[in-house]
């Protein structure tokens, strides 16, 4: 069809998986790495046609490597289990990979936060590359905030991948810590270091650049609500980056 791979990672994923896999069910084949669910994110992904795969959490960098590896097709498209490819964006993967002129290309990302779509805040266009030749393109080992480093020329598409990214104040809380947990550790294992005082400066920043700089501000009580998330959880990475190094 397309010599296309999607690949992705998951953990109880069940809620977002179907819809995610319905998505790209166009693809010749569909990689799924997952971490130990313990919901019916693994049979609903094979119900699907996904070829599965089990492997322990090493971080997001290592485990999309883990997952590229699986891949065949001479191009991948990666995607998130809470994302979405909409018809005008597959038609527009069809015809970017038929012509074959990059190595690589950038979809702009369209969030939403508990059910409002995002359109300022920093967020939006937020271009991340998902397609690229397979041979041509590897993860960084990242254990969070990774990204795809390509070999040759990339490209930028005009159709948004929908991200459906938080969908509750719970899962709110859930990201912000999972987030903060992974980003001090790989700050730690850099050699950074922080402070109380440096948590608080940079977590006061972070609500600052997102709700004024970014323009936060149009997007309303959600616009708010993205501010004061980005500061707790810039806050915490410092507080649990100064953590590490008081208990060694």
């Amino acid at each position: 069809m397309y010599d296309l791979s999607v690949i992705l990672i998951t953990k109880n994923e069940a809620a977002n998986i179907r819809e995610c896999l319905q998505s790209v069910s166009w693809a010749d084949e569909i990689i799924v790495v997952d971490s130990g669910s313990t919901d019916d994110t693994v049979s609903i992904a094979k119900e699907m046609g996904a070829q599965v795969y089990q492997h322990d959490w090493p971080g997001f960098g290592p485990q999309k490597n883990i997952a590229l590896s699986y891949a065949t097709k001479s191009w991948v498209f990666a995607i998130d289990a809470d994302e979405r490819v909409t018809d005008k964006l597959r038609a527009e993967l069809e015809s970017v990979m038929r012509e074959g002129q990059a190595a690589g290309y950038y979809c702009p990302r369209l969030s939403q936060f508990c059910g409002k779509f995002i359109h300022y805040s920093g967020w939006y266009p937020d271009y991340v590359l998902r397609l690229f030749k397979r041979e041509r393109g590897r993860f960084t080992d990242a254990l969070v905030h990774e990204r795809v480093d390509v070999d040759g020329r990339t490209e930028k598409l005009s159709h948004p991948l929908l991200h459906y990214s938080y969908v509750d104040v719970t899962d709110v809380e859930r990201k912000v810590t999972h987030y903060s947990d992974a980003a001090a550790r790989q700050m730690y294992e850099r050699g950074k270091r922080s402070t109380s005082v440096g948590a608080v400066l940079s977590g006061g920043w972070s609500f600052v650049r997102t709700y004024i700089v970014r323009l936060g501000v149009l997007d309303g009580a959600a616009g708010w609500s993205i501010a004061c998330m980005n500061a707790r959880t810039t806050y915490l990475k410092y507080r649990k980056l100064a953590a590490l190094y008081d208990a060694t």
